[in-house]
């Protein structure tokens, strides 16, 4: 069964279509991984194994019918767990939550249980996805999740168990939430794939409310094929979530001469190994698409997307500060965060909405001639688990082009693995495209990975 750990979902599928593999051998597989491993690092919040083998003995006997559901009938997979479902409480990240049941399931779950996928697991995050200004990874009544390439170093946030648990082979594929840099973040520090989708291409009903004008849903998977296999499933209008496109997905790989575009100056002040294998990748995809630099005209991005994630997070979280919850949160910082948001005022959040229009309007001018965008999924490398990750030494600030425009004007992005450095933990390169362009960037994406190997690379400790 060995073999099992980081098999991609097409591997998977094909061996329970054969009928050499059964969804409750592979269900229990998991679980069991799920449960020796996950607490080494402190990745998980709920196993859901009642729930999970009940789908999985459903889904054998459907086989046994001739029934196959999809591509992901009788895979299991984990939610991030500010998503609902049933079995399990769904707790936030955060210490005042850690036993509150939401009984029902979020459409994102829904729509993978009709597919055959297995829920087993619930998966740690940081405490209200980072909306009380978290500055450590010990942000979590689970504890800060490590990543499985090196158990001193963090997983990256917020969608922390999400990207370890793909990474140490516990869970095939997993969904996480980005408001700005949780899917990618910890798909960098993890070395799997993770796909922010576009703004309204996936359903959030039952999931908790960060920045309703931010956030998104997505997934972190073995490989950038499976994030494309993941998004069909989970794409689609749902009435319960106004902001969802009525645009229909279908995942299908795009053959043709990319162009894409790379930021001058995108990795100034980045980390050496980031420079370096950020370097090797640009030299990579240079033998199947034209690269060509570009700039973005100077415009307050950052600060346009920063102050509406701040205003519109001291909203979703206004009761839940009066009550004085904050004070139970684990990270001390987040104990008075949220108070600073309280005082944002009307008019500067206003003035963002409409800045946030031009920015989209630069974006759509520059983006037009070019199927990607191509930049370093993060300029540094993953922080050590005790250590503050907003904490630089750096005289000159780190400009986040792709994360504040990415996510303020709701563009996809990949992210897939692009190195190591000598310590053996991961580096990352991101492809953002145009929006409801998800097709073009999981297809350089995937260009990328049949010309290198990284994606094949596993942490030793839990093969």
């Amino acid at each position: 069964m060995n073999i099992l750990h980081f098999s991609s979902i097409s591997e998977l599928s094909t061996k329970i279509k054969e009928g050499s593999l059964s969804p409750v051998e592979l269900t229990n597989f998991f679980l069991e991984r799920l449960k020796i491993h996950g607490p080494k690092l402190n990745a998980i919040v709920n196993i859901l194994t009642e729930r999970a083998l009940k789908k999985a003995k459903k889904m054998e006997t459907e086989i046994g019918k001739g029934k196959i559901r999809s591509i992901l009938h009788g895979i299991p997979y984990g939610v991030k767990d500010l998503i609902a479902a049933v079995g399990a409480p769904t707790s936030w990240g955060a210490a005042p939550y850690k036993n509150r049941i939401i009984d029902y399931d979020a459409t994102v779950v829904s729509r993978l249980e009709s597919s055959g996928a297995i829920l087993c697991a619930k998966l740690a995050m940081i405490e209200l996805a980072g909306g009380m200004g978290y500055r450590q990874p010990n942000a979590s009544f689970s504890g800060p999740c490590k990543t499985p390439w090196n158990l001193n170093y963090w997983s990256g946030g917020s969608s922390s168990g999400s990207g370890s648990c793909v990474a140490a082979g516990l869970i095939p594929f997993s969904i996480g939430s980005e408001t700005w840099g949780s899917i990618l973040s910890p798909a960098n520090n993890c070395g799997v794939a993770g796909l922010r989708p576009t703004y309204g291409r996936v359903s959030r009903h039952g999931a908790m409310a960060l920045s309703w004008t931010l956030d998104k849903l997505g997934p972190l998977c073995q490989t950038a094929e499976d994030c494309g296999l993941v998004l069909e499933t989970i794409a689609g209008f749902d009435s319960k979530d106004p902001s969802t496109t009525h645009k229909k997905y279908k995942f299908m790989e795009i053959h043709k001469d990319f162009k894409i575009a790379l930021l001058k100056g995108n990795i100034e002040n980045a980390d050496e190994t980031v420079s370096k294998n950020f370097d090797n990748a640009v030299k990579v995809i240079e033998k199947f698409a034209i690269i060509e630099e570009i700039n973005f005209p100077e415009f307050p991005y950052e600060a346009v997307t920063r102050i509406i994630l701040n205003a519109e997070a001291a909203s979703a979280f206004e009761d839940f500060i009066d009550n004085g919850l904050s004070h139970e949160l684990t990270a001390p910082e987040d104990k008075y965060g949220g108070y600073s948001r309280l005082v944002v005022f009307a008019k500067d959040y206003l003035r963002a909405l409409r800045l946030r229009g031009k920015m989209v309007k630069i974006a759509e001018e520059i983006m037009q001639d070019y199927d990607a965008i191509l930049a370093p999924t993060s300029k540094r490398m993953p922080s050590p688990i005790q250590q503050e990750f907003r904490r630089s030494t750096r005289t000159t600030p780190s400009i986040d082009i792709t994360g504040s425009v990415g996510n303020g004007a709701g563009l996809p992005s990949i992210s897939v693995p692009s190195g190591f450095n000598e310590e053996g933990l991961p580096t990352g390169i991101q492809f953002m495209g145009k929006a409801y362009d998800e097709n073009s960037i999981i297809s350089i994406a995937m260009e990328y990975q049949k010309h290198t190997e990284w994606h094949k690379k596993h942490p030793p400790e839990f093969q």
